[in-house]
């Protein structure tokens, strides 16, 4: 075995590693399948191995395991029987898991008896208030911040784009467009997905050319079901 000192430079590669496994079963890259399950269970029996020992029982390992929770526990909401996926705001929230968001709970206040804010704490604190059932004014404004200060910590296109759409819960589609044209993921279909759903109401001619070129640039048979399904309520 290393010594702690070693063992603690190798937890981070580790929990980079079990971050991409978890994320690759709840977005899964398969044509076929949107969700992963056995991808994000073994992930987090991996990471719950850490949380066991003793030496690795840090803040930022319970941060990883508390953000993991919190998007297991919606997994039963966030896809229809036909695979296709659904959005957070369609979501049926008695699906949402209790207890996966109680264990979410415990291993995020485990997790702020450190010192370091990582970017497991920041995610896990976002995915804690997208498990809030209860909308209120606050829900989004405080989703906002923390993807404020996500980003500061480390960019990265996915997490603006993500900003963006909890811009538009707070200040309105009009300036989350403005926002979203500044990002220019334009070989991203998640990207023109949003657009085409902020112009919707709007410009609904844009909103169609956008949700056309995220069909095109879709890969997931689900993907492609779900933005037919944006088009043909504008058509």
């Amino acid at each position: 075995m290393p010594n702690i000192d070693e063992l603690h430079k190798r937890l981070e590669t580790v929990l980079s590693t079990l971050y991409l496994l978890f994320n690759e079963g709840y977005h899964s890259s398969s044509q076929n399948s949107q969700v992963r399950k056995e991808l994000c269970l073994e992930a987090m029996r991996l990471n719950y191995f850490l949380i066991e020992n003793a030496t690795t029982n840090t803040p930022i390992v319970n941060a990883l395991m508390a953000l993991m929770c919190f998007h297991a526990s919606r997994f039963d909401a966030r896809n229809h029987p036909s695979g296709e996926p659904i959005l957070y705001d369609d979501q049926d929230k008695n699906l949402w898991s209790t207890e996966l968001i109680e264990k979410g709970n415990y291993y995020l206040i485990e997790s702020a008896k450190g010192q370091e804010i990582s970017k497991y704490h920041l995610e896990a604190s976002i995915a804690y208030w997208h498990c809030t059932k209860t909308e209120n004014p606050g829900k989004w404004e405080h989703i906002l911040q923390l993807y404020n200060q996500l980003l500061q910590i480390e960019y990265s296109p996915i997490t603006a784009l993500n900003r963006t759409y909890a811009l538009s819960k707070v200040a309105g589609k009009e300036k989350a467009l403005h926002e979203a044209l500044k990002l220019g993921l334009n070989e991203n279909h998640f990207y023109h997905s949003l657009l085409g759903n902020l112009y919707i109401d709007f410009d609904n001619n844009k909103a169609t050319e956008h949700l056309e070129i995220a069909l095109n640039l879709a890969k997931s048979h689900s993907d492609k079901a779900t933005i037919i399904k944006h088009l043909n309520k504008i058509k």
